[in-house]
C-alpha cells in the first residue's frame, strides 16, 4: 500500500509539497522515527478520541504521551480511546496504527498539541505501516490551520 487515497487527494487538493519516505514495517511511532532515522518530536502522530457524539484527531509528536484528561478539559466533555473497529470505519483507507493526523481530509475536528508548531520538518503516516509523509513545518501548519492548538500531550 502507498498514500492513502483520502490523504493523497486532500494533500493534492490543497496544493501541498510533499515527500513520501520508505521505512520498514514497525510497531509503534517511536519505532517508526527510528526506523525511519526521524527525530521523534517531528513524527506527528495521530490519537483518535471519542465523546458521546463526536470523534476528534488529538495531534501529538510520537515521543510524547496523550494527556486524555487535558483533551476532555478543552473539549468540555468526557473523553476516551476510538475502538478498532470505530478507526476502520472513519478510516477506511488506513491500517489501523498507521492513520495520518489530518482530520480534515476525512471530516474529523483536529487537536494540534503546541509542541510541535516550531518543527522545521513534519514527518507523518501515509496511511500503512511502510511509508511516512515528509513535509515542511511551514507546511504543516497550513494543512493544520483549522485544528484546535492547546497542551494536549506529555513527553514521555
Amino acid at each position: 500500500m502507498a498514500i492513502a487515497d483520502k490523504l493523497k487527494t486532500y494533500l493534492n487538493d490543497k496544493s501541498a509539497s510533499y515527500q513520501l519516505v520508505a521505512h520498514p514495517r514497525t510497531g509503534s511511532s517511536m519505532e517508526t522515527a527510528e526506523a525511519a532515522h526521524v527525530p521523534g518530536d517531528q513524527l506527528a502522530k495521530a490519537v483518535i478520541v471519542k465523546d458521546k457524539e463526536h470523534y476528534a484527531v488529538v495531534v501529538l509528536p510520537s515521543d510524547h504521551h496523550l494527556d486524555l484528561e487535558n483533551v476532555g478539559l478543552q473539549l468540555d466533555s468526557t473523553i476516551a480511546m476510538a475502538t478498532e473497529e470505530e478507526l476502520a470505519s472513519l478510516f477506511p483507507d488506513c491500517i489501523i496504527g498507521a492513520i495520518p493526523p489530518l482530520g480534515d481530509a476525512y471530516g474529523i475536528k483536529t487537536l494540534l498539541d503546541t509542541s510541535l508548531e516550531q518543527q522545521a520538518v513534519i514527518y507523518f503516516e501515509a496511511g500503512d505501516h511502510e511509508q511516512l509523509v515528509e513535509t515542511s513545518g511551514e507546511q504543516f501548519r497550513r494543512l493544520m490551520a483549522n485544528a484546535v492548538t492547546g497542551r494536549f500531550s506529555h513527553h514521555i
